[in-house]
């Protein structure tokens, strides 16, 4: 996992500590320190909550684990989290994103090798 560079600049131009964030949290100190230094997930609802407390976009702060999160704004079901009506957020691991990614060039060259070269059947 990634250190959270992007939230430790913000959260210390605000002038709040780790112990300040973890209680506005609603965790000890030394699972926020786990948190901000990239040893255990910020989930998402947690994302949002910190930009709440230090008053900025969660755009700003925002650091994706190397995954890739993927939001849904309809009527999908299945596994994640819903942050809303109709919104789940699913993250799936960059190394199954990479296969499927591969996967789907390698569909793709089949297709093309076929349209090009048609095998006659009769």
């Amino acid at each position: 996992m990634i250190k959270k560079d992007k939230l430790i600049e913000v959260r210390n131009a605000k002038g709040y500590s780790q112990e300040c964030m973890a209680a506005f949290l609603e965790m000890d100190v030394s699972s926020y320190c786990r948190k901000e230094n990239g040893k255990t997930k910020i989930s998402y609802k947690e994302w949002q909550k910190l930009a709440e407390i230090l008053e900025i976009p969660l755009e700003n702060i925002y650091q994706a684990d190397e995954s890739i999160t993927v939001i849904f704004k309809d009527n999908s079901s299945g596994v994640g989290n819903v942050i809303g009506d109709n919104v789940i957020n699913y993250t799936i691991p960059q190394s199954i994103w990479e296969s499927q990614r591969k996967y789907i060039e390698k569909l793709e060259e089949e297709v093309r090798n076929l349209k090009t070269n048609p095998t006659i059947e009769g």
